[in-house]
């Protein structure tokens, strides 16, 4: 898996907002954009990463625009989006996170940290 494929941005991102939900962590930009390795995920892939996961019911507060061509313009503030009881099942339950759990289980870093906190 590489470290943007969808599913593992997707389990960066729930396992943080759900740490920040149980009250486990502060939501800290800093932090939150190295425990989903933002500086290597491209900004548009992003953007529509969260519109996708918005849709599907996993978070809820992303605001956005769509421009001219597609592209989707992130408004709000990461700060302002949370975890749905969807996400928290998704996160827990789903086969395919289980298996972004395994490879992330083996990095060294916030995420693997969070997991073990977590007990997910």
């Amino acid at each position: 898996m590489a470290k943007d494929d969808y599913y593992v941005v997707v389990y960066k991102i729930l396992l943080y907002l759900y740490a920040c939900l149980k009250r486990t962590i502060l939501f800290d930009q800093d932090t939150y954009d190295t425990a989903i390795g933002k500086e290597s995920i491209n900004p548009e892939y992003l953007s529509d990463i969260y519109v996708m996961m918005q849709n599907e019911g996993l978070i809820e507060g992303v605001k956005y625009k769509t421009a001219w061509g597609g592209n989707k313009i992130f408004l709000s503030s990461e700060r302002d989006i949370s975890i749905t009881p969807s996400g928290i099942e998704y996160l827990s339950e789903n086969s395919t996170m289980a298996k972004v759990k395994d490879f992330l289980l083996k990095k060294v870093g916030i995420i693997a940290d969070l997991i073990t906190i977590m007990h997910l």
